[in-house]
């Protein structure tokens, strides 16, 4: 299956948190769309591996997304070596996307950086016809995505760019709230974490409502680029 578009998260929910939204609108005008979590997001505080598993599945079928798979790193501990390079290549390769997106450059969780850098480099590597793999017993053909974007997540980072996803907030909290597990419930007894409050929950729309009041729009996800965003005309910019 052939992608246009390729998500990674370092854990499940990081792609929804960040451009969950985008994801929506794009598969809405006729774009495949997949997501890859590189963890299972065993060492978070609430919940659990299987109980995350779940809960990505399910939104999943909310986004509409074309296929999600998870390549099982170790959460908190994956590096960014040729082992796990190699993986995420495979999975370029596998689904040829001309488009990736990819964690933040940096932020308060360690993973993130750190996937951010992973997937961007083996977006690189994937390109390099001398760098051999195979999956499922087949033999796989160089591929590199024609871009590469970081989403933007707990920092306040200055984006290159932002999507207007004025119309797509209400599916991309609807995903989000598939994470029983991690998000603010009162009735919770588990422990308290940094997304699991009240003004976190809030801040999903007001953060969104902020960058789409500085684009004139209701809401917008703002991403940064490795590179220029070239365009073909100025009115692509209106």
């Amino acid at each position: 299956m052939k992608l246009d578009i390729l998500a990674f998260g370092a854990h499940p929910d990081d792609v929804e948190l960040s451009c969950g939204a985008t994801i929506a609108k794009e598969i809405s005008l006729g774009r495949k769309v997949g997501v890859i979590d590189l963890t299972r997001g065993e060492l978070g505080t609430r919940g659990s591996a299987e109980l995350r598993d779940e809960e990505a599945a399910r939104a999943a079928e909310i986004l509409g997304i074309s296929v999600r798979e998870n390549l099982r790193f170790r959460d908190g501990f994956f590096i960014n070596d040729e082992v796990h390079q190699l993986e995420v290549v495979k999975m370029i390769r596998r689904y040829k996307p001309e488009i990736v997106l990819c964690n933040a450059i940096t932020d308060r969780h360690i993973d993130h950086g750190k996937g951010s850098s992973l997937v961007s480099d083996a977006c690189f590597l994937s390109g390099l016809r001398k760098i051999k793999t195979n999956h499922m017993g087949e033999e796989q053909k160089a591929w590199r995505p024609k871009a590469v974007y970081h989403y933007i997540q707990w920092y306040n980072l200055k984006p290159d760019f932002v999507v207007d996803v004025t119309g797509f907030m209400d599916i991309k909290v609807k995903a989000l709230m598939a994470y029983n597990s991690q998000f603010y419930d009162p009735a919770s007894t588990e422990p308290v974490t940094p997304i699991a409050t009240k003004n976190f929950k809030d801040s999903i729309i007001y953060r969104a409502a902020d960058l789409g009041r500085l684009i004139n729009t209701e809401h917008a996800e703002g991403f940064t680029a490795e590179r220029y965003v070239a365009v073909s005309s100025l009115s692509d910019l209106i």
